[in-house]
């Protein structure tokens, strides 16, 4: 059977022009990829749910029932607190900007924002309490002081630790949708 996707010998087909079938401006969407860090956290996440999915099987075969039902509860709660991390980041639709933290959900509409800046400061590590030097893009709104909301990315956040060209073109992505949404 032959895989034409695998070879290299397949004529090049063109890319077609039309819109791709998810491709709605209407939804929210994430203007960049996940990071390393991120997706390697949250499929550690995932496999410790997965063994403590197994000890919840034997235990509801050997054990009390109240046990195993606690023990497929925390089992529940480490695979939602690993998709939660993975949902974790900055959003945008034309009815706003949305940043989506693991226990808050914060959206702003286009008609708040007054300007998003990149700047130069003093930035939280993987978001512990250690600050390092680096870069942030911040959201000034015209109901709040600029330095009353906290930085929407930074260079040494999970999705971008070590990959400032990817901190580059998503602060441009989002910053790009702010000024095609603020006017109108």
């Amino acid at each position: 059977m032959p895989l034409p996707f695998l070879t290299a010998d397949r004529t090049f087909e063109a890319a077609d022009e039309s819109s791709l079938p998810y491709h709605d401006r209407d939804r929210w969407r994430r203007p960049y990829r996940p990071g390393p860090w991120r997706v390697g956290g949250a499929a550690l996440g995932l496999l410790l749910s997965s063994f403590v999915l197994f000890g919840a099987v034997l235990t509801a075969l050997t054990g009390t029932t109240t046990s195993a039902g606690i023990t497929f509860v925390l089992t529940a709660a480490i695979v939602v607190a690993a998709l939660r991390v993975l949902r974790m980041g900055v959003w945008v639709s034309p009815r706003g900007l949305r940043q989506v933290c693991f226990l808050v959900t914060r959206t702003v509409p286009w008609e708040r924002v007054v300007s998003l800046r990149t700047a130069q400061q003093p930035v939280r590590w993987l978001g512990l309490p250690r600050t390092v030097q680096g870069q942030a893009l911040t959201l000034v709104r015209n109901d709040r002081a600029p330095d009353d909301t906290p930085p929407l990315l930074t260079t040494h956040s999970l999705d971008f630790l070590n990959r400032p060209a990817g901190f580059d073109r998503a602060s441009d992505a989002i910053e790009a949708w702010a000024a095609e949404y603020r006017r109108g």
